[in-house]
């Protein structure tokens, strides 16, 4: 059974102020802790051993005698041999002995089991605990769905190897590296076959998850990524805001399009054949004609998400879109939380977050001003699940 919203708003409300806003140490945590002592907040990284030096020495907060952070912005790291550990009854306690309101990132939701976020991690979210199952394509009711109700555009799915009559991408997971991707295109059904059984024996992809794997008509243009934020707190005309756009740099398809076709060419086949593993993000501006069918999606995205799984959007999230040749943006992949690029502008701020606001404006500093907000009008219940 799901844990009940109301459990959470009740151990939020008895929270003495301020809480400290926490998240596993991966993905966007260096822009939720920056954002969050931008804010006045302590912060709180629960990380994993051989990956936390990042945060417990290099981006240690030293703070002078007023409590003023000089350098840095994580106060206090806890290791644990792995994430997975962050499920133990004992931490989630000690995460509530210390006031701690966690912001899910996509870590959390890849290295906690998602059965056990819904139904036994009792820990306030500062989000929507229950869209997170969404992002696994594996899923009935998964975000394509949930896109489709709200009437944005997707890719085209494609229900069969066989049906392929054009450039396809194949979604699946790497079979090794299971939060990387095993993605590949294909333009016909023999590539599909050949591509498919290269990659079963390198053992880049494997069997069982080719049955569930998405087949979609590939989308040419670039990739935009868009970083929204939807605050539950705000009039429904003002809730929405555009934070800022990033793009992904992949490994190693971002090293192949930079070598001339000649070079490509002397490759061996293995080598030709991209890997997309995200290994960091780039900031984009967008053609600001563009804007308004993206805040549509956004509004549209949001309304069906309200409807489908209540609350709904509840601070941070990110549609995924690449831009046709007509202008047209087609989602690809969504984020029901704080986004993988947010990064890029940690104290700097997104580019449309900061005209908005009149300052530097990060995700990780405009959630953080939703919690003192909250707290300011006593609604604090309403950003948790």
């Amino acid at each position: 059974m799901s844990i009940p919203r109301e459990e959470m708003q009740e151990i939020v409300a008895g929270y003495a102020p301020p809480p400290v806003i926490g998240a596993l140490g991966s993905h966007s945590a260096l822009d939720i802790a920056d954002g969050a002592v931008s804010e006045g907040f302590h912060t709180l990284v629960v990380g994993a051993r051989g990956r936390e030096q990042t945060y417990a020495r290099y981006f240690r907060a030293h703070r002078d005698a007023s409590g003023r952070v000089e350098r840095g912005c994580v106060d206090d790291v806890w290791t644990f041999p792995n994430f997975a550990d962050a499920q133990a009854p004992a931490v989630q306690q000690r995460l509530r002995d210390h006031r701690v309101l966690f912001v899910p990132n996509r870590a959390l939701s890849s290295y906690l089991p998602i059965t056990a976020l819904e139904e036994s991690w009792r820990v306030p979210l500062l989000g929507s605990r229950p869209l997170l199952r969404i992002e696994e394509r594996g899923e009935r009711d998964n975000y394509y769905r949930l896109l489709q109700r709200a009437g944005v555009r997707t890719p085209e799915a494609i229900a069969e190897p066989t049906e392929i009559d054009g450039l396809a991408m194949v979604k699946l997971p790497h079979a090794q590296r299971r939060l990387e991707r095993g993605f590949f295109t294909a333009a016909s059904p023999a590539e599909f076959v050949a591509k498919r059984d290269a990659l079963l024996e390198s053992k880049t992809i494997q069997s069982d998850d080719l049955a569930a794997a998405r087949i979609e008509r590939y989308v040419v243009g670039p990739v935009f990524n868009f970083n929204f934020f939807y605050s539950p707190l705000a009039h429904r005309d003002d809730a929405l805001e555009l934070l800022g756009v990033d793009e992904r740099r992949e490994s190693s398809l971002d090293g192949l399009v930079r070598l001339p076709a000649a070079q490509q060419l002397e490759m061996g086949e293995a080598g030709r054949s991209p890997r997309y593993t995200v290994v960091g993000h780039g900031t984009l501006t967008v053609r600001e004609s563009i804007l308004e069918e993206v805040f549509q999606m956004g509004e549209r995205f949001v309304q069906a998400a309200r409807q489908s799984h209540p609350p709904g959007i509840l601070g941070p999230f990110c549609l995924q879109t690449c831009i046709d040749p007509d202008g047209v943006p087609w989602v690809f992949d969504v984020a029901v939380r704080i986004g993988g690029g947010t990064n890029i502008h940690l104290a700097t701020g997104h580019p449309y977050g900061n005209a908005l606001w009149r300052t530097p404006m990060s995700t990780g500093r405009r959630l953080a001003v939703e919690v003192r907000r909250a707290l300011e009008l006593g609604r604090l219940g309403e950003l948790v699940t």
